[in-house]
């Protein structure tokens, strides 16, 4: 399969929030324009992002409900559990930790990592916080798909590092910085900043 874009993907996210909204209010079918018009795109751009992963629908019907969001969930991953670790128990650690929805999604949070011994050996609505000096030899032993970055800015890059040598492949990173990885490594950086810079400019630009 060719590359499919960020923006795509996160489209593809946002459909299936749809779909599964739809299930809970017992729709059955619904059409391109319905998903376009609650995503804020159109019709055209719901059909092009689906045909990358095949053919849905049936022209004059639309698309089943369960049967689209089922396989979105396939695209998306969804139909295994991910397991995740967590560096860094601060605020943001420590909320994503509490966050009962990601498990409701397939991702278990196996732990938590920090260098502050308040924090060490306190659990997390249940989810132990490790000395982060052991996580090299936990990565290896637990073998997480996910490792989430939730550390100052000076420091994320080093630890990339080592979550790196010990053989992950996809990291989260929320401090506010460029993090450089080998080209096998997925990283996404959630920047806070940038994204109330984007609806600043929205509202300073309305008509």
């Amino acid at each position: 399969m060719k590359r499919i874009a960020d923006s795509t993907v996160r489209r593809l996210s946002a459909y299936l929030r749809f779909l599964e909204d739809f299930e809970t209010r017992g729709l059955s079918t619904i059409s391109s324009e319905e998903l376009a018009k609650r995503g804020g795109t159109t019709s055209a751009q719901v059909r092009k992002d689906l045909s990358f992963f095949g053919s849905f629908g049936k022209r004059g019907l639309g698309y089943s409900v369960p049967e689209l969001a089922g396989r979105l969930r396939e695209i998306l991953g969804l139909g295994r559990e991910w397991r995740v670790v967590i560096v860094g128990a601060g605020k943001i650690g420590a909320a994503l930790a509490q966050y009962r929805g990601f498990r409701q999604r397939g991702f278990n949070i196996l732990a938590a990592y920090d260098n502050n011994p308040d924090k060490i050996g306190k659990p997390l609505e249940g989810i132990p916080v490790r000395d982060i000096a052991q996580l090299e030899r936990d990565l290896v032993r637990d073998a997480p798909d996910i490792v989430v970055l939730t550390v100052p800015s000076d420091q994320a890059q080093l630890l990339l590092d080592r979550v790196v040598k010990s053989g992950i492949k996809a990291v989260l990173n929320f401090a506010p910085t460029q993090l450089q990885s080998p080209a096998d490594v997925t990283v996404k950086t959630v920047n806070m900043a940038m994204e109330l810079e984007g609806l600043s400019f929205a509202l300073t630009n309305r008509d």
